[in-house]
């Protein structure tokens, strides 16, 4: 059906299933932070209770007007009608995240509210249907007062190096060690077939399978490793996702130029990518690590350096 089309029974119905699918993402939203983020699960738990009010409000005034049986109406049968996206399958949410869904719904919110009062005749519904829109138009005052109160006590601040920690635990570091090890280990079987066949195509063919299997081995090893409940490093799927892509690209990235077939300008290319690596990883670790820039490009340059001397050593013997 078309929302034009939709009768005065039928608008009240639609709006009692939105504000009740709408308390139930804001639910699930503070569900989901409530262990890494209590205040802006605060947040969603009293806009859900907000949503649950107006829903009692709506049946209240549809009984009145057309009898117990509300019929089941939803939006995705309304053509024309923005639908949520569903979270249900999310593991993870970040905050700022629900807190641009959560301005969107109650903007579409206000629309339909201000669209069905057009709609609407009867006095007592168009009555309740405008003071739902201007209750939907303050939620937005309401989150910013409640966000404004839980940045003064530092709330905030503390959700920010939370999902700092939480981003290096579950991000950084899984693509920190595939980067370090595709980067690395693969150097010496790369560089060994080079030095020992001169031949940029065997050379590739040889690096491609290192990297491969190497981005295949560490991503498996990762998301085996831990399933994160007791960690906090998130899903093991994702880990090891990011764990063997990056160690698939680490692999790659020195690897790439031996597609020249000159031997001698695709191996000064590659020594320079591995430089690049290798600059990569220490600004990584210096970032969010908290190593030492002068200390993590040290380390790193002295590990690849090492393992590119085996290589040469073993190729050219």
């Amino acid at each position: 059906m078309h929302f034009r089309d939709l009768n005065e029974s039928q608008l009240l119905a639609l709006a009692i299933t939105a504000e009740e699918e709408d308390g139930h993402i804001f639910r699930d939203f503070a569900e989901r932070l409530r262990h890494d983020f209590p205040a802006t699960a605060e947040l969603f738990t009293r806009m859900a209770q907000e949503e649950s009010n107006h829903r009692h409000r709506l049946i209240d005034l549809y009984r009145r007007r057309f009898g117990e049986h509300i019929p089941l109406i939803r939006r995705q049968d309304v053509r024309g009608f923005w639908l949520p996206p569903s979270w249900s399958l999310l593991k993870t949410l970040r905050p700022e995240k629900a807190r641009e869904q959560a301005a969107l719904m109650e903007l579409t919110a206000l629309r339909f509210y201000e669209a069905a009062i057009e709609k609407s005749k009867d006095a007592a519904v168009r009555q309740l249907l405008g003071d739902l829109a201007q209750e939907e138009s303050k939620h937005e005052a309401l989150a910013s007062q409640v966000t404004e109160a839980h940045a003064a006590s530092g709330e905030l601040d503390e959700e920010k190096r939370m999902g700092r920690r939480l981003f290096v635990l579950r991000i950084v570091q899984p693509g920190l060690a595939g980067l370090m090890d595709g980067s690395i280990s693969t150097l010496a079987p790369l560089f060994a077939a080079a030095f020992a066949t001169g031949n940029t195509a065997e050379t590739f063919k040889v690096g491609l399978a290192a990297a491969v299997g190497a981005g295949i081995s560490m991503g498996f090893a990762e998301a085996l490793s831990d399933d994160g409940k007791l960690s906090g490093r998130g899903t093991p799927w994702l880990r090891g996702l990011v764990c063997g892509l990056m160690t698939t690209i680490g692999g790659l990235g020195h690897t790439l130029p031996y597609l020249i077939h000159n031997f001698r300008l695709a191996t000064n290319i590659a020594i320079a990518v591995v430089a690049v690596e290798l600059a990569t990883i220490a600004y990584i670790r210096w970032r969010y690590m908290d190593t030492p820039f002068l200390s993590a490009f040290f380390q790193v340059v002295v590990g690849g350096f090492l393992v590119f001397m085996a290589g040469w050593f073993i190729g050219a013997s």
